[in-house]
């Protein structure tokens, strides 16, 4: 972190590499919430807490979503996709389509 100054305000800020490490640790934290709601059982999510948060954590979010290749992520994606913007909403898709790659029929 740094010090920067609003005025005679002193702030602290993310450095850029400081920000990057937040980043990487809050979306772990949120995909282990994304866990904890597939495992609530509940089939209705209210997603509206991820719209307008800062869009390069957003897509981060959704690569590691999209890494796990779990496709019971699906209706929280769904979920998300209907209250979020355009472009959130394009890359949602295409993290949906990989996942459905992965559903397992057995």
């Amino acid at each position: 972190m740094r010090i920067e100054y609003d005025y005679r305000l002193p702030l602290l800020v993310y450095t850029r590499k400081g920000w990057e490490i937040e980043m990487d640790t809050y979306t772990d934290e949120l995909i282990e919430e994304f866990n904890k709601m597939i495992e609530s059982g509940k089939s209705e999510f209210d997603m509206k807490y991820l719209k307008d948060r800062n869009r390069e954590m957003i897509l981060l979010l959704l690569d590691k979503v999209e890494a796990t290749e779990d496709s019971r992520y699906i209706p929280i994606l769904n979920a998300w996709k209907k209250v979020d913007y355009k472009k959130v909403q394009k890359r949602i898709n295409e993290v949906i389509k990989e996942l459905e790659k992965h559903i397992n029929f057995d």
